[in-house]
């Protein structure tokens, strides 16, 4: 089974996105803030990372560049409820960029992207 952390610091969307990644069949992970993201990682290696941008504790875009310095082959897909950081030059580290919905078509396509690149890499960094 497909293991997907899901870095969100709103509890609806986490519960959702939870519910609605299980029904696909993944097993989801959940942590509420970015100080926790980096330690979870070590502890339920996924195999993607659904990471919000405006997290009450940090900031999403220098929490990527964190994993990308720590995980370089580990997919980061940034969902967030504001387009406006499309253009930033840190979100072009993450594999995908999706804006928030309560349809997750455009999430679960890029999930499956994310995992389809990522069975052919091994994931490095330290677990």
């Amino acid at each position: 089974m497909r293991k997907i952390l899901l870095v969100d610091d709103e509890e609806y969307i986490r519960r959702l996105y939870a519910e609605e990644l299980s029904e696909e069949g993944y097993e989801v992970v959940t942590v509420a803030t970015g100080h926790d993201l980096l330690r979870k990682i070590n502890l339920s290696q996924p195999s993607v990372v659904i990471l919000d941008i405006r997290l009450i504790d940090y900031d999403g875009l220098e929490l990527l560049q964190e994993i990308r310095s720590r995980y370089h082959d580990l997919p980061v897909i940034l969902c967030t409820a504001y387009d406006t950081y499309k253009e930033d030059p840190k979100s072009f580290a993450a594999d995908y960029y999706v804006i928030k919905s309560f349809d997750l078509s455009e999430l679960k396509m890029m999930i499956g992207r994310a995992l389809e690149t990522d069975s052919s890499i091994r994931l490095t960094g330290t677990y």
